[in-house]
C-alpha cells in the first residue's frame, strides 16, 4: 500500500491563534489610556519687567532639602493645602513652581497634589 504525500500546512491553527490574539489586544488597549498631567508651555513675554508687576502669581520654591517656602517662609508638607489655598485668594494668576535641581520628584508632586486640592488650576514648573 502506498502512502501519499501531503504537500499543504494547514493554517487553521495559526488562523486561530491569531484570532485569539487580535481579540485580546483589542480587550486589553482600551486599559491602557491613562491620564497624564495637561502641561502647556508658556509663551516668552518680551516686557518681563511690566508682567511681574501685574501678575498676581503665587511662587512656591521646592529647595534642595524638599523644604517648600513661599515669601522665603518655610512650610511644612501638613499645612501646605492650607497655605495655597489661603494665598491662591488674592493671587488668583495660578501657582509658579520654583525647583532646586537636586530636589527629589516626589516633593514636586506632592506640592501640585496639594495645589490641585486647593483649587488652583494653572500650574507651572521651573527649576532654579
Amino acid at each position: 500500500m502506498k502512502r501519499q504525500t501531503f504537500n499543504e500546512i494547514n493554517i487553521t491553527p495559526l488562523t486561530d491563534i491569531f484570532l485569539v490574539l487580535l481579540i485580546i489586544m483589542m480587550v486589553i488597549a482600551p486599559m491602557l489610556d491613562q491620564q497624564g498631567l495637561k502641561l502647556s508651555i508658556p509663551e516668552y513675554v518680551e516686557q518681563k519687567q511690566e508682567q511681574t508687576e501685574e501678575s498676581k502669581i503665587l511662587t512656591v520654591v521646592v529647595d534642595e532639602n524638599n523644604n517648600y517656602l513661599i515669601d522665603g517662609m518655610q512650610i511644612s508638607a501638613k499645612n501646605l493645602a492650607g497655605e495655597i489655598k489661603e494665598r491662591s485668594k488674592t493671587l488668583t494668576d495660578g501657582l509658579m513652581i520654583e525647583v532646586d535641581g537636586n530636589s527629589e520628584h516626589d516633593s514636586v508632586v506632592k506640592l501640585m497634589d496639594a495645589a490641585r486640592n486647593a483649587g488652583v488650576t494653572a500650574i507651572s514648573v521651573t527649576q532654579i
